[in-house]
């Protein structure tokens, strides 16, 4: 999606949807549900999906409120290409956050909270990002690698699936 394309929408449109996020986030929290994050995924100013912070509640740590939107948005549309929508999120995207909506093809990110506030609140996520900018043998995480030449069967079996053709 372009910039001018994504401006078509006014400033009230925006600040609306992102109360969808900052008022997940805050439910989130009131309810004891969970920690203080929202996301809303908007396709042609529509409301596809909204979500909180479920980590805490479902006892995965995937499932970022990023994340948990993504999920429903990609079930109500039908698709794992969320080209063409915009999330609006109450705090800027933690790395697997990011890498997510990368992966999504979600078009545009507005987020309320820095990274710095989530920080100051007790959620550290610059751990993270400096972990992926060391080389993976100074990391802390200890990542071997193991059963390459085996692995890369599925590859092979890959590269000759009409569900790759169908992707292209």
């Amino acid at each position: 999606m372009t910039m001018e394309k994504e401006k078509d929408h006014t400033q009230e449109q925006h600040a609306a949807f992102m109360k969808i996020a900052i008022d997940a986030s805050e439910e989130n929290v009131i309810s004891g549900k969970g920690t203080p994050f929202g996301a809303a995924i908007v396709k042609e100013g529509q409301l596809i999906a909204k979500s909180a912070n479920k980590v805490t509640a479902d006892n995965d740590p995937t499932a970022h409120a990023e994340v948990a939107a993504i999920r429903i948005a990609c079930q109500e549309l039908n698709t794992y290409d969320l080209t063409g929508c915009v999330i609006y999120t109450s705090c800027e995207p933690c790395p697997m956050c990011l890498a997510a909506i990368y992966w999504s093809k979600i078009s545009v990110v507005y987020y309320g909270n820095t990274r710095s506030d989530a920080a100051q609140a007790g959620f550290d996520d610059d751990f993270i990002y400096q972990e992926i900018d060391k080389p993976m043998q100074e990391r802390q995480l200890l990542t071997i690698p193991l059963s390459r030449e085996e692995a890369q069967i599925a590859f092979t079996l890959w590269d000759q699936s009409p569900l790759k053709r169908k992707q292209s």
